[in-house]
C-alpha cells in the first residue's frame, strides 16, 4: 500500500498555517479507504544482464530502496502490471551509485529489458502454474456478482482433505499473495481455496467502491466458506495476510458459519486500526491533530461527503487488543518485528492478552506481510507445527458469543 498522495500534499503544505489541517485530514481519509488502481512503480531499474549470473540466472541493477535491500524471493512488477519477474538474492550493494544489483530467477512476462521502473511486491508467483500447482477456476457468488477463486486440490488426499485452507489477501494485493501458503497446504493434505474480495479489482466492486477495512468485507469470505462447505469441506482454515486478517477476524466473530472455521493464520494483520493510522500519519510527517481528524472523519456519519463511504467504519470494533476477550478461535500470528506498515506491537499485545488462544511468532528484517519471503523454511515450520497440533488435537469448545450472528 502507497500513501504517495499524503507524502507529497503533507511535503507541499508543511510549515504553513493550521487552515491546511482539514485538507490533510482529508487527504488522508479518502488514501485510507479508497483503492488505488495504479500502484506506484517506485523502483527504479537501471541495468538488466540476462543470464550472467554464476547460476546461469540473469542479474538486475536496481534503486536502493528499504525493501530491495532485504533477502529473499519477491516479484518486480512493471510496466503497469503487464510484467513481473521473480527476483532472488543480492549480489552486490553499490553506496556510491546507490544501487542494489540482484539475481533475476525468471521473467514471467514483459520486457524486462525495455523496462526502468517497477514495484517491489511480495507474491513471489503469479498464478498457481508458475508455482507448480495444478488448479481450477471457480466463481463464488458474492454480493453483485461473482467472486473469482483458485480451487488447489491436495496432490495427495489425508485425513485432513475435508479441512480448506482459504486466504484471504491485503489491501492493495490480490489471491496470488496466497500462494506463499500453499506448501504447507499441499504438506498437510488439505485443499487450498484463494478468493478474491471486493474491491480487489477482480471481485465485484463494492457499491461505495471504497475499503471497509474489514467491516464490510468479510460477508465475501463468508460466501467463500460456504462454498467450501457445499463441495466437501466440513471445516477451514483461514489464512489472512495484512487487512485479510483484519477480514478474516471479522469473519471469526460475525458470520453465522464461524463454528466451521477451525482457526486463523494471519501474517503481519491489522490488529488494530487506529494503531496503524497513527503510524501511517507519523510517518507521512502528518500533524498529529490532522491523523486524528482524518480517523474521524472515516468514523463519523458527517465524514462520509468526504471519504465516500456508504457506512462510517467504527474502529474501535476493529481493535482486537482491546477485545482480546472476544477471540473465540485459535490463532497463529506470524509478525514480523521490523514491519514498516503494520507495527507489530498490537500482535504482541493481543498475544500476551489471551495467550490460550493466540500464538505470535516473531520474525526479523522481513518488511511487510514478507516473513515467508525472508524466511520461508521457518514460516512453513511454524504455521505446519501449529495446523498440525490444531487439526489432530482434541477440538475445544467455541466459546460462545453475546453479539446476534447476521449471516445466513
Amino acid at each position: 500500500m502507497r500513501w504517495s498522495a499524503v507524502g507529497a500534499i503533507t511535503g507541499a503544505l508543511a510549515g504553513t498555517a493550521l487552515a491546511v489541517i482539514p485538507t490533510l485530514a482529508s487527504i488522508f481519509a479518502r488514501t485510507v479507504v479508497t483503492p488505488d488502481p495504479k500502484p506506484t512503480e517506485d523502483v527504479h531499474v537501471y541495468n538488466y544482464w540476462p543470464r550472467r549470473g554464476t547460476s546461469g540466472h540473469g542479474l538486475i541493477e536496481l534503486s536502493i530502496t528499504h525493501q530491495t535491500t532485504v533477502r529473499g524471493q519477491y516479484a518486480l512488477v512493471f510496466d503497469e502490471g503487464n510484467g513481473v519477474a521473480r527476483i532472488g538474492a543480492v549480489t552486490a550493494t553499490d553506496r556510491k551509485r546507490d544501487t542494489v544489483t540482484r539475481i533475476v530467477e525468471e521473467v514471467y512476462s514483459g520486457d524486462l529489458a525495455q523496462t526502468v521502473r517497477g514495484r517491489w511486491a511480495g507474491f513471489v508467483w503469479p498464478t498457481p502454474t508458475e508455482a507448480g500447482y495444478a488448479f481450477r477456476n471457480i466463481d463464488i457468488p458474492v454480493d453483485d456478482g461473482l467472486a473469482p477463486a483458485w480451487f488447489i486440490k491436495p496432490k495427495r488426499p489425508s485425513q485432513h482433505s475435508n479441512t480448506w485452507l482459504i486466504t484471504v489477501h491485503g489491501r492493495g494485493s490480490k489471491r496470488n499473495e496466497g500462494l506463499r501458503m500453499m506448501r504447507v497446504a499441499q504438506r498437510m493434505g488439505m485443499p487450498g481455496l484463494l478468493v478474491s474480495y471486493r474491491n480487489d479489482g477482480d471481485a465485484p466492486d463494492a457499491r461505495d467502491r471504497k475499503f471497509g477495512l474489514g467491516a464490510t468485507e468479510w460477508p465475501d469470505i463468508e460466501a467463500a466458506i460456504l462454498y467450501a462447505l457445499n463441495n466437501g469441506a466440513t471445516s477451514v482454515v483461514l489464512g489472512g495476510f495484512s487487512m485479510g486478517g483484519a477480514v478474516s477476524l471479522q469473519v471469526m466473530y460475525r458470520s453465522a458459519l464461524s463454528s466451521y472455521i477451525r482457526g486463523l493464520v494471519l501474517v503481519g494483520p491489522v490488529i488494530d486500526w487506529m494503531d496503524v493510522l497513527r503510524h501511517q500519519a507519523q510517518i507521512n510527517k502528518l500533524p498529529h491533530i490532522a491523523g486524528k481528524l482524518g480517523s474521524w472523519l472515516i468514523e463519523s456519519p458527517w465524514g462520509k461527503t468526504i471519504t465516500g463511504l456508504a457506512s462510517p467504519v467504527d474502529l474501535r470494533r476493529l481493535d482486537w487488543v482491546a477485545r482480546s476477550d472476544d477471540i473465540t478461535h485459535p490463532i497463529l500470528i506470524l509478525h514480523s518485528e521490523h514491519d514498516d506498515f503494520v507495527p507489530i506491537g498490537p500482535s504482541a499485545q493481543l498475544a500476551a492478552k489471551n495467550r490460550q488462544l493466540v500464538s505470535l511468532v516473531r520474525f526479523q528484517d522481513a518488511r511487510h506481510t514478507r516473513e515467508w519471503n525472508v524466511d520461508p523454511e521457518r514460516f512453513d515450520s511454524a504455521m505446519l507445527t501449529w495446523l498440525h497440533v490444531l487439526l489432530t488435537g482434541p477440538q475445544q469448545p467455541r466459546l460462545s458469543l453475546s453479539s446476534p450472528k447476521t449471516a445466513e
